[in-house]
């Protein structure tokens, strides 16, 4: 059995043990991170890439607006098939009444969904992410990519995300089967 301490033992050991945690001294550790493709030691980068480095952020799902976006889509509308601002599409949703197009000038995916959604006969909006009025409706809803299409029923919902033209005939092609 361990004798007992006085009062006077506890505390030179915890001042002890303070004068060492204030006196640690590691090692160096040698920090890989990926820089043009290839991963190597952040130590034998040139100032600007460690510079660089430094105002990374990681990024983490839990910290995202994602999920409570998602999980608030999925609240108000349970038939909604795009609870995540992902490539998704309907798999039963009801007729598409409208859609809005989130596209930039610059995008080189773009065009092709243009073309597509002007031969749908649903009206819809193009809304360009490259102008401040745009960028802003684009993060209200939950827009992280052009192109994106956002497709409504009759009631206003959420019915579809698209990012593709594969996507959208996945969408629209059901619409027709079940119209």
């Amino acid at each position: 059995m361990a004798e007992a301490k006085t009062l006077e033992q506890i505390e030179k050991e915890i001042a002890e043990t303070k004068a060492a945690l204030a006196n640690v001294q590691g090692s160096e550790t040698e920090v890989y991170a990926r820089i043009v493709g290839y991963y190597r030691s952040v130590r034998n980068w040139n100032k600007g890439k460690r510079d660089e480095f430094e105002m990374r952020k990681n990024f983490t799902l839990e910290d995202s607006k994602v999920e409570e976006r998602a999980n608030e889509i999925a609240k108000t509308d349970s038939s909604c098939a795009c609870s995540a601002p992902v490539n998704t599409t309907a798999t039963a949703n009801s007729n598409v009444a409208s859609y809005e197009l989130f596209v930039r000038k610059t995008c080189p995916n773009c065009p092709p969904v243009k073309a597509y959604m002007a031969d749908v006969t649903v009206l819809g909006r193009s809304i360009d992410v490259d102008s401040e009025e745009g960028l802003a409706e684009a993060a209200r809803k939950g827009v992280f990519a052009a192109p994106t299409v956002i497709c409504y029923d009759a009631a206003g919902n959420e019915t579809a995300r698209c990012h593709n033209v594969e996507e959208l005939q996945a969408v629209f092609e059901k619409a027709l089967v079940t119209a």
